[in-house]
């Protein structure tokens, strides 16, 4: 089983303005969040550990986890209220975000809350996003990945978001600390040039398999993907698609990633320090595929396994 942890909030998608206000549609989001509902769309076995409102809202984030066979018993619900993440998408279909989140509750997780011991169908712990850099849940989530890092698989992704987190300085420092317990790394371009201000995304990529991860891989949008494991560069393009959105499809390739690798009884930390490259491009492309099917759809809506490998073998014909 996968353990996703980290936030889950309420992305409130808002249209052009006319004369009434500004027509919106709320949606369940955050990055932690879509990745775990991905994972459990493709079938594979997952849970969510965060703390969530007791507001109308944090009900309506336990359910669509639920609805999506994500088992929902590590979370904690507690009286603070759901962040609000408002969403504004630019002509390219770029999403554009503003964070209301203060004292919200997918931060308030403790380190105290923490489950003392983790079954041992736990294989993976999934991170990342806001949550590695904001309080109390950050310090949560560092002291679980140094506890079970070396038996379990740790997967990150900094997603980094620079109006949540603040001081980038503060979470690239504390993120870099992480690598030593991390066994695989997704990252985008946008977020090695925001924490390292630098487009030369291989060296990057080497210099965190410098610190502790097995496997690291950089999404570039169109232009595809990059994989750095041992000595090895592993380059592979993005399907070519008509996009609506690009909400959640970052998230969809990190549960994508895992949930083949889950699949292919590759999910741990020597399975993953094993992987041959034409593993790492079975791994890759289904990612890729998976998050290409999102971009088709507006807001963060994964596909299922069988609906990823129709979409593999059109591309086959």
């Amino acid at each position: 089983m996968i353990l996703v942890t980290g936030e889950a909030l309420i992305d409130l998608f808002i249209g052009r303005p006319d004369p009434a206000g500004f027509p919106a549609e709320a949606i369940a989001g955050g990055s932690p969040f879509n990745v775990a509902i991905g994972i459990g769309r493709l079938g594979r076995p997952s849970a969510f550990l965060s703390t969530l409102s007791e507001d109308v809202f944090g009900s309506f984030l336990t359910d669509k986890l639920a609805q999506s066979g994500v088992n929902t018993s590590y979370i904690r619900r507690c009286p603070n209220y759901t962040t609000l993440s408002v969403v504004a998408t630019d002509a390219s279909g770029q999403p554009q975000y503003s964070f209301y989140a203060p004292d919200s509750a997918d931060r308030a997780l403790t380190p105290d809350a923490l489950p003392a011991r983790l079954p041992t169908d736990v294989n993976a712990i999934a991170a990342g996003s806001y949550a590695l850099g904001v309080e109390p849940v950050a310090t949560a989530i560092e002291i679980l990945l140094r506890r079970e890092a070396g038996t379990r698989v740790i997967s990150l992704d900094p997603n980094v978001r620079p109006r949540v987190v603040g001081d980038l300085k503060v979470y690239r420092e504390r993120f870099e600390r992480l690598l030593a317990y991390a066994t695989i790394v997704k990252a985008s371009d946008e977020d090695i040039e925001l924490l390292y201000s630098t487009h030369d995304l291989a060296s990057a990529a080497c210099s965190w398999l410098e610190r502790g991860p097995k496997l690291v891989i950089i999404t570039r949008g169109e232009k595809g993907s990059l994989a750095a494991l041992a000595d090895r560069i592993v380059e592979r393009p993005a399907p070519r698609i008509e996009v609506v959105d690009t909400v959640g499809a970052g998230d969809t390739f990190h549960a994508g990633l895992l949930a083949w690798l889950d699949a292919k009884d590759l999910l741990t930390p020597q399975g993953i320090a094993g992987l041959s490259e034409a593993q790492v491009t079975g791994a890759v492309d289904f990612a890729a595929a998976a998050a290409a099917i999102v971009c088709t759809r507006r807001g963060a809506d994964p596909p299922s396994w069988s609906e990823t490998e129709q979409f593999i073998a059109s591309r086959a014909r």
